[in-house]
């Protein structure tokens, strides 16, 4: 290992070990009452509402982890950590960048076309989710590495309770390995009581299109500093062969 790899694989550790403490820590008073306050207004929302929005959440995510279209040429076979994470970086940097520009237009269009950035936006995550594995050197084909890939877009975008039993489940051997296992229920709550206020805010006039680039960058920046971590942690366990 040379000098430089060296450096990169201690600041790594040492960014992981941050993002291990964030994640597993207790939430803030503030955040545990804005998710009382939530959970409240799920309650009064009808059942049959949320059954609706749990099924299209699941279609659309099962479609896309099940489209070809997603996956990459296949995982790189070799390189050290730090030459795959330059490759990371301008991955997400690539992303963000479309993710940025599509909030913008569709902040601009109103209420229609900001409804219709949310699917948007899940597919190109989701994408870059899949480009990430396989820069670390994992299959995106096999579906258990499709159910990693749906824990770290939880790791990103989840309330602070549900982010750390995500986070315990991952290390330790909690992880689904079947569609079947996967609460879509949860995953489908969390998210869109993460981004909510965001997006409600995407479709007021005139302020839309800021509000809509500017929160699908902030995004995508978290989504790509979650998936580095999440990777990381595999490869100080097993770095992959070559």
């Amino acid at each position: 290992m040379s000098p430089a790899d060296r450096d990169h694989e201690t600041l790594a550790r040492a960014e992981l070990a941050a993002w291990r403490e964030k994640i597993v820590r207790e939430p803030t008073v503030l955040a545990a009452a804005a998710r009382v306050l939530q959970l409240r207004i799920n309650a009064l929302i009808p059942e049959k509402i949320h059954a609706a929005v749990t099924v299209a959440i699941e279609q659309m995510t099962r479609g896309i982890l099940a489209g070809s279209k997603f996956v990459t040429d296949g995982p790189l076979p070799t390189g050290s950590l730090r030459d795959r994470e330059a490759q990371v970086r301008k991955a997400i940097k690539s992303y963000r960048n479309v993710a940025t520009a599509e909030g913008g237009v569709t902040g601009a269009g109103g209420f229609l076309m900001a409804a219709a950035d949310f699917p948007a936006l899940v597919a190109i995550k989701i994408k870059l989710l899949f480009e990430i594995s396989a820069l670390y050197g994992h299959n995106a084909a096999d579906w258990r590495e499709r159910l990693y890939i749906l824990s770290i877009f939880q790791l990103a975008f989840s309330s602070a309770d549900h982010r750390k039993a995500v986070f315990l489940a991952m290390t330790g051997g909690g992880q689904p390995e079947r569609p079947e296992d996967f609460d879509w229920r949860r995953f489908q709550q969390e998210y869109r009581d993460y981004i909510d206020l965001a997006k409600l805010a995407q479709m007021l006039p005139i302020v839309g299109a800021p509000v809509g680039a500017f929160v699908n960058f902030r995004l995508l920046e978290q989504l790509g500093e979650t998936a580095m971590n999440a990777y990381r942690l595999r490869w100080f366990e097993e770095p992959p062969a070559g």
